[in-house]
């Protein structure tokens, strides 16, 4: 089973830019590091046979590094069309199973990409868990992918909540949170 690391990083930000985010959130500073590519570099760490990275609103091809970079122009539409074309990618390089993540998560460390990727492929759909708490990264078995949204603001979430038996929890250490407003980036400078 060949599985590809997906990191989306398509939308333009606006929460963060309304609360003082200065420049496009991918760009921001953690510990130094643009959080794009500490994400990048969390999920290259792990080991799969391909990372991805869906942009669309900001061009991050200098943060990119190894990550096929996968442009999403309806990105504007919301979170399932940036799924949608990750999908696409990885249909296209014959990949059985696809690990999503955001590129707002720097949290989220290579053992948690690395422990839901590894999980048995039955059921198709494995999530991490924080503390008992569902959270990224997601991973997601061809078997599912014509079941997820095409539209909206929603990943697998929605199909996870109306088809449980689909999912398995995977208990992870880290951090996922998402980095939205510069009070969230602060707790993290």
């Amino acid at each position: 089973m060949t599985v590809a690391g997906i990191v989306l990083a398509a939308g333009a930000g606006r929460r963060f830019a309304s609360t003082g985010g200065q420049g496009p959130k991918q760009l921001a500073l953690v510990d130094g590091e643009p959080m794009v590519r500490r994400v990048l570099r969390t999920v290259e760490a792990a080991g799969l046979d391909e990372v991805v990275l869906v942009e669309g609103a900001v061009d991050l091809s200098a943060w990119a590094g190894s990550a096929t970079r996968v442009a999403n122009p309806r990105w504007a539409e919301g979170l399932a069309t940036s799924l949608r074309a990750a999908l696409a990618h990885a249909r296209a390089r014959g990949h059985d199973a696809i690990v999503v993540g955001l590129s707002d998560q720097p949290g989220v460390l290579t053992s948690a990409w690395t422990a839901v990727a590894a999980a048995p492929a039955q059921p198709p759909i494995a999530v991490a868990t924080y503390d008992g708490r569902r959270g990224n990264p997601v991973r997601l078995h061809e078997a599912v992918w014509d079941q997820l949204p095409t539209v909206g603001d929603e990943g697998a979430r929605s199909l996870m909540r109306a088809r449980p038996d689909l999912v398995r929890e995977v208990p992870c250490a880290g951090e996922p949170d998402d980095i939205d407003t510069m009070e969230d980036l602060d707790r993290w400078s």
